[in-house]
Parts: C-alpha cells; sequence; structure tokens
C-alpha cells in the first residue's frame, strides 16, 4: 500500500531518498488522471477547464503536499467533488474515487481520530451548504448524504486498520529481536554461572583435599622415625601445597563472579563420609546428629548447603588450628535444620592468625550459598573451657524459599522463554493487538452496517423512482381530452415524490389537478418531468418539463 505521510525514507542517503515517494506520487497521480480522463470522455457536456484540467493540477499538488499537510489535501480532493454538486446533469464524478484515496491515505498517517473525524465534518458542512446555496435536487442531496460520507470514512478506517496491522507486524519482529537478546543474555549468564559452580568445586573439593595433604604432611614432620633428609623433603612437600592452594585461589578469583554460587552441583558423598575422610587424615573431629527432618525431609538445595559449611568448616580449622579438636553437631527441629561446627586451639594454644589470602572468599561464598535458601550463618570466636576456639553455626529450613535474590523455577522458565506476563513487552504487544481488534471492527463491521443502511435506503430510493417512470412512448400516446380511466393502464404505481418546489409552481390550467412522473429511472443523472393536468378525471394538458426531477 503506497503511504502518505510515512517515514520509510527516513535516513536514505542521497537522491535515492526523494527516488520512492516521486515514483509513488507520480503513479497514484496517473491512476487517479486516468479514471479522471475515463468519466470525461463519457461525459461531453462536461467543461474542459473546470473538470478535467483544473482538478488534474490540484491533485498534482495535493498528492505530494499530503505528506506534509495530510488535512489540506483532503479539503482540496473533496473541492473537487463539490464541483459535481454544480453539475446539471448528474453529481456524480471522478474525483469521488480520489476523496476516498485521500481518506484513506489520511488514516494510515500520524493524524489523530478527533481531527479526522473535525476534518470529514467540515467537508461534510461544506458539502451540504453547496446544496443548500446551488438548490440542488433530491439526487444530488441523495449523493452528498450517503456517497460522500461513505467515500471519506469507509477508506479511512481502513487506512486506520493497515496502519494498526502493519504496527503490529512491526512489533512482533521487534520482540522477536528482543527475545533473541535475551537468548544470548541467558546464554551468557549460564556461562558465568557454569564458571562460578567450577569455582566454588575447585575451592570447596579440591581445596579442601590440599588443605588436608597439607595437615598430614605437618603431622608426619613430627614422626620421630623420619631423618633430617626426610623432614626437609616433607616440608617442601607441605610449602608446595601451601603454593598450591594458593595458585588455586587466584584461579577461582578468576572464575567466580561477584554474585557467587547460588547453584553449585549436587555431591554424592554424605556429611558422615566427609567427616570420616576428614578423621582418616589425621583431624580430629567428632560428628551428633540430634532429632529428624520433617516430612518430607531436607530439600536438596539444604542438604548441599549443610555438607558445605561443614567441609567449609573443617578447612578453616585444617589451615588455621592445626591439630586442634573439632566438634560437628547437626540439629533438626520445627522444620529448620541448624549446623555448628566448633574448632578449638591448637595443641600450641591459639589459633592462627593469617586470614585466607581470597580476602575470606570462602565464608562469603558459604553465606551467600545459606542465605539463597533462606537461611543465616554466624562466624565467631569462641571460647571454651578447653582453651579459645571459633565456631561456625548454620540455620536453615528443611524447605528452601525464594529469598528474591534467586529467581523461582517457573519465573526463570518465563525469563528464558521471553514470556514474562508483566514485561513492557507483552503489554505493548497485547495493546497493538488490542488496537488491531479494534480497527478492524471499525474499517469493517460499522462500515458494514452503515453500508446495509445506506443501501437499504438506496433500495427503497431506487424502487420509488423505478415504480415512477411513465414510459416516453407511453407518454407520447396520450391525448387531450380523454378520461383518465382511459389510459391508466399506462400510468406507473405511484407519481414522482420528490418534484421540487420550481417544478410545482409552474404555471398551469386554472381548475385543474397536477400529476408527475419521471421520464427515466436513473437513480443519478437527471431526467425530465412529465406532467399530466385533469379537470376532474379528464387530461386537459400535458407538458415536459425539462431536467427537473427535483432539480
Amino acid at each position: 500500500m503506497l503511504r502518505w505521510g510515512g517515514n520509510s525514507e527516513a535516513g536514505a542517503p542521497g537522491a535515492g531518498a526523494a527516488v520512492g515517494p516521486v515514483v509513488r506520487d507520480t503513479t497514484l497521480w496517473a491512476a487517479l488522471a486516468g479514471a479522471a480522463l475515463v468519466w470525461f470522455v463519457g461525459h461531453p457536456d462536461s467543461s474542459v477547464a473546470l473538470e478535467l484540467v483544473l482538478p488534474l493540477v490540484v491533485l498534482a499538488v495535493a498528492i505530494p503536499g499530503a505528506r506534509r499537510w495530510p488535512v489540506a489535501a483532503v479539503f482540496a480532493v473533496n473541492a473537487l467533488c463539490a464541483l459535481g454538486l454544480a453539475h446539471p446533469v448528474t453529481p456524480a464524478n471522478a474525483y469521488v474515487l480520489a476523496l476516498a484515496v485521500s481518506a484513506c491515505l489520511l488514516g494510515t498517517g500520524p493524524t489523530t481520530t478527533r481531527r479526522a473525524l473535525w476534518t470529514f465534518g467540515g467537508c461534510l458542512a461544506i458539502d451540504l451548504a453547496l446544496c443548500a446555496v446551488l438548490g440542488v435536487g433530491a439526487v444530488w442531496w441523495y449523493w452528498t448524504l450517503s456517497v460522500l460520507p461513505l467515500a471519506l470514512l469507509v477508506p479511512w478506517l481502513f487506512g486506520r486498520y493497515w496502519q494498526a496491522r502493519l504496527a503490529l507486524v512491526r512489533g512482533g519482529w521487534q520482540r522477536a529481536q528482543l527475545l533473541e537478546r535475551q537468548q544470548r543474555l541467558v546464554a551468557e549468564q549460564a556461562r558465568l554461572r557454569e564458571r562460578t559452580r567450577i569455582a566454588a568445586d575447585m575451592h570447596d573439593s579440591l581445596g579442601h583435599e590440599l588443605s588436608l595433604i597439607a595437615l598430614r604432611a605437618g603431622a608426619l614432620e613430627l614422626s620421630p622415625t623420619l631423618t633430617g633428609q626426610d623432614r626437609a623433603d616433607l616440608g617442601e612437600l607441605r610449602a608446595a601445597v601451601a603454593d598450591a592452594v594458593g595458585h588455586l585461589r587466584d584461579t577461582v578469583g578468576v572464575l567466580r563472579d561477584d554474585e557467587g554460587d547460588r547453584a553449585a552441583t549436587p555431591t554424592a558423598e554424605s556429611v558422615e563420609e566427609l567427616v570420616d575422610r576428614a578423621r582418616d587424615s589425621g583431624v580430629t573431629v567428632g560428628l551428633r546428629r540430634e532429632g529428624r527432618p520433617e516430612p518430607p525431609g531436607l530439600s536438596p538445595l539444604v542438604e548441599r548447603a549443610v555438607y558445605r559449611v561443614v567441609q567449609e568448616s573443617l578447612t578453616n580449622a585444617a589451615k588455621h588450628a592445626p591439630g586442634g579438636a573439632v566438634r560437628v553437631r547437626i540439629t533438626h527441629e520445627g522444620g529448620r535444620t541448624e549446623v555448628r561446627v566448633t574448632n578449638m586451639a591448637s595443641a600450641a594454644g591459639q589459633l592462627s592468625s593469617a586470614r585466607p589470602e581470597s580476602g575470606g572468599r570462602g565464608l562469603a561464598g558459604l553465606r551467600e550459598r545459606v542465605h539463597v535458601v533462606g537461611g543465616t550463618l554466624r562466624a565467631t570466636p569462641y571460647g571454651g573451657g578447653d582453651g579459645d576456639g571459633f565456631e561456625v553455626v548454620a540455620t536453615m529450613p528443611d524447605l528452601p524459599r525464594n529469598t528474591g535474590r534467586e529467581p523461582a523455577p517457573a519465573q526463570e522458565h518465563a525469563s528464558d522463554s521471553g514470556a514474562e506476563p508483566d514485561s513492557e513487552s507483552v503489554r505493548q504487544l497485547t495493546a497493538a493487538r488490542h488496537r488491531t481488534r479494534l480497527r478492524f471492527a471499525a474499517a469493517f463491521a460499522l462500515p458494514g452496517g452503515f453500508g446495509l443502511v445506506a443501501l437499504g435506503s438506496a433500495a427503497y430510493a431506487a424502487f420509488q423512482l423505478a415504480t415512477c417512470v411513465l414510459r416516453p412512448a407511453d407518454f407520447a400516446d396520450l391525448q387531450v381530452g380523454r378520461h383518465r380511466a382511459e389510459f391508466a393502464h399506462h400510468l406507473p404505481a405511484r407519481q414522482f415524490p420528490y418534484v421540487s418546489d420550481a417544478t410545482k409552481s409552474l404555471p398551469r390550467p386554472a381548475g385543474t389537478v397536477c400529476e408527475f412522473y419521471r421520464s427515466n429511472g436513473s437513480l443519478l443523472d437527471q431526467s425530465d418531468v412529465y406532467r399530466l393536468c385533469y379537470a376532474g378525471t379528464r387530461l386537459v394538458a400535458k407538458d415536459v418539463v425539462p431536467g427537473s426531477d427535483g432539480g
């Protein structure tokens, strides 16, 4: 569809930006000019200057000018249609097609509904005022009140529907592009989460193993059966393990993002197996469980968090209090699980004051993990009867709840699929669909109803005009002086109802009553009116009033 007032060429470089509009305007003008020429050839009594040359000049200006002044273009084309109201034979002319095109293009442009309706009302007011000034007949009034409003309203409604449909299509493509960008972002987030998982596993699992190796190497250094060379080798081994732990922390710092690990992969090892493995490595550790989880049991996320709390606490105890006893107590009560890990000072009677080179990344990640499942974590110095120590306490619900920092599975799925019910793109697309449906109804249903009414009224008018036609041959056979009953079978079923006041006021024989009939049944062309005047039942006069069927 050709569009006036569109910006499809905006941003096109050079002279090529102007080629498209010029070609479209020229094509449209040529099509309308061809229709006007065909109509003019069929009406040789029309004025060449007023009804062909002047309208084509107006169209040549109105078509390109409508891109900036669409309302003015509609008024200009409506003025061409108003020329037909002054035509002595018929109100119809080819420029009603140009009026329909201009109204359609007005609907596809940015003009508001209120302004467009005011424009149509102004055009109709001008046409009606012209009909009143010219004193036209019933056919001219019917044309002005039915055909011209339809030529304005129906194409404009279709143009609005077409504009809404194009907006819906553009919105669909924009949403598709948005979904593609969202999918790329989701893939990038998944990649970052995977890096975080790898970092967490390296820190929690491999770091734990290296700490236990360093602990066993330190314990072997104290064996009395070793030579000096063996102790030196073990010292170098323990230092190498410590360096490996440092390098591991650096690697973890590169892989982890700021949000920490929120969805680490599950482990097949239980807390009991973890404690047994630490005990085999030389750590003095005791485990006690109290109570049982309420049905349906611990969530896998909570069970994983319990495991990580115990694992991280044992790792820190091995690094900062080697040789000290560790107590692990897990309590299940009231739908919550408490993990309490307490490590006492080493045999030297004090904890190591060195802080992890990673900046406390282990405890920070642990606190994040516990918070994700809706729990809390506290890590504080501990003073007991056997000397100072350190205590880690984590409290978590048996079934995790959404804390607002992690999207729920349904929400995450909706985000990944781009189907968030409250997203701005969904609201805009829904509004565009709603506008398209309304404009579709306005473009077809409302004009359809209006067209049915107009068609019904046109059919009734056609019936009236067709049943009041006295054929010219029958009129010629009528003889003055005969009684009406002698030729009543040649007369139409009804008289012409739309006789103008000027025709009725024509001189007639005194004391007579006159009847009026049309000479043909044409709806749009002006026809002669036959007048039959009677004195009683005897025909005393018959006259032909040229071209006066309401005009």
